[in-house]
């Protein structure tokens, strides 16, 4: 039979869990959570991050090289997937009793899988291991237990060009959305357009204008759709109105890992990640030399920086959860945090490496330390894996075609509703 996430997280939500979820990762937290004993025996690791071979070395030699040091008795084993690909891995997984003993998944992910026990409890001593502000740890959280700690994170922020903004004579930046609005028309011309919000994720960036509009996805419980509000449909219209002024064009985002739109100059302004500071330093270096670009966090009811990331968590029957306990802790250390941050050019997730020189030197970086206080995070209800799924898909015919911001969220309501009654 084929599997695919949906079916797998339902069928183990429907009382399944006992045959689909023995011996390979899943249980009570109670019995998961403990991890007494020698931290020994062969355990294997699934992570979408440490990309390409810079980031295989960086894993294999320098990170897990210092863990051999401390743990000679655990040997690791990594799986390398990508973030495309990781739910179904991870969901396969669960099905066919071959859960990884520690797993690396996204902010979001937790209470999915900590609600269908798959995940262990970790002791809430770890949470005050390392200075963590407590914005980063909520991810890691489900129903006011911890499940996981922050490797990296990866926020939305804006990067525009100073030089644009200085030739059209604009001396700040936008405070609102109606001023956005009206700085993208002025910076539009000649086949550059003001902004450019679609070289990030549909999901992620409207999620990001909704949050900016004052609004929120779930309730505090994740059992109710709060996104179907005036404020969700606001988000997605403002889309709508900046293609209807020129002042943006979905068919002209760009390929993550291409030139972004803001270092060719074919954009202004564009919504991207922290991460981009490292790729203009590769392709573009003049422009950090110069002192081009610039950023600054989304606001409009209120400021917001939509906080993604990597988090790393413990399966909950590891055959040997001491060593896997072990490698969490590790991997969440600020030596290892850094290591992943430089090689992503992600945010450590640590406030004891704030005055690190590659967070002093990376002004997006260090723009989001500063502004830790307005991120917000996806996800937050147990039926998020199906939900986000289906953000893309339901929203982008109202963007590129005649469907209206109106109807586009209501069906992406509806369709989440179910989600949620399915749990």
């Amino acid at each position: 039979m084929e599997l695919n996430r949906r079916s797998v997280l339902t069928a183990i939500g429907a009382g399944t869990a006992a045959a689909a979820l023995a011996g390979c990762g899943a249980g009570g937290a109670s019995s998961a959570g403990a991890a007494d004993g020698p931290a020994e025996g062969e355990i294997t690791l699934l992570t979408p991050i440490y990309e390409g071979a810079d980031g295989k070395t960086l894993l294999e030699q320098k990170i897990l090289g210092g863990f051999r040091k401390k743990y000679p008795d655990v040997k690791v084993n990594v799986d390398y997937t990508t973030y495309a690909q990781l739910n179904e891995k991870i969901t396969t997984g669960l099905a066919g009793g071959l859960l990884p003993d520690v797993l690396m998944m996204g902010v979001g992910w937790i209470p999915p899988f900590a609600a269908k026990q798959a995940i262990a409890e970790l002791p809430e001593k770890l949470a005050s291991a390392h200075d963590y502000e407590e914005r980063v740890l909520e991810p890691s959280r489900y129903e006011g237990k911890l499940y996981a700690l922050p490797v990296v994170l990866d926020t939305r922020i804006v990067v525009y060009r100073k030089d644009h903004f200085a030739e059209a004579g604009i001396k700040k930046t936008p405070a609102n959305w109606a001023e956005l609005r009206a700085v993208a028309k002025q910076l539009t011309k000649g086949g550059r357009v003001g902004f450019d919000p679609f070289s990030i994720d549909l999901r992620q960036c409207w999620e990001t204008f909704l949050f900016a509009n004052g609004g929120q996805l779930f309730s505090a419980d994740g059992k109710k759709v709060l996104f179907t509000d005036s404020r969700g449909v606001e988000a997605l219209q403002f889309f709508k109105d900046l293609i209807k002024d020129g002042s943006a064009d979905y068919a002209k985002k760009t390929d993550a890992g291409a030139p972004s739109n803001v270092q060719t100059g074919n954009a202004s302004m564009m919504m991207t990640t922290s991460a981009l500071w490292e790729q203009v330093k590769d392709q573009n270096p003049d422009l950090i030399e110069d002192g081009k670009l610039g950023s600054f966090v989304l606001a409009n009811r209120r400021p917001a920086m939509l906080q993604g990331g990597t988090l790393v968590t413990q399966a909950a029957r590891s055959k040997h959860p001491a060593a896997a306990r072990a490698l969490v802790e590790y991997l969440a250390t600020p030596d290892s945090i850094l290591g992943a941050a430089e090689q992503r050019g992600s945010v450590p997730g640590l406030r004891d490496l704030d005055d690190t020189s590659y967070v002093k030197e990376n002004q997006f970086v260090d723009l989001s330390l500063q502004n830790l206080e307005h991120a917000v995070s996806e996800g937050g209800t147990a039926a998020w894996m199906e939900i986000r799924e289906k953000i893309k898909p339901t929203l982008e015919p109202a963007i590129v075609g005649g469907q209206s911001a109106k109807d586009a969220i209501a069906e992406l309501g509806r369709l989440a509703e179910a989600a949620i009654g399915r749990m």
